[in-house]
């Protein structure tokens, strides 16, 4: 795999606002790898350790987390968005209220794929 699809999905989730969240298959598509969604999974599961990537804000598109509900991972990423005041309810996020939607500026300017 190459490390230049890694960066570039890593790129994306460290733009997604805190307070938001967004889909594994959105954050391949802003990446300029559409269709791409386990392509993200597999990435956030091979973060550098010195590398600060904010996994926690990638959700499936149901708004679900993907981890068991109940596991260490769920319960620290919901707890992660929750103190950034996302709801998390029954292991899912409603996508409807906190789906980022990037700007044109972010679009036009910071993301470069």
């Amino acid at each position: 795999m190459s490390d230049t699809k890694y960066l570039a999905i890593f790129k994306v989730v460290n733009l997604i606002p805190e307070g938001k969240v967004a889909s594994y298959g959105q954050v391949a598509d802003l990446a300029g790898l559409p269709g791409r969604a386990r392509l993200t999974g597999k990435a956030l599961g091979h973060v550098p350790k010195d590398m600060q990537v904010n996994w926690h804000r990638v959700l499936r598109s149901n708004g679900q987390i993907a981890f068991a509900k109940g596991s260490a991972q769920a319960n620290l990423q919901t707890g992660k968005l929750q103190q950034e005041n996302v709801a998390v309810f029954n292991n899912r996020v409603k996508m409807k209220d906190f789906q980022w939607q990037p700007d044109v500026y972010t679009l036009l300017h910071e993301l470069s794929f």
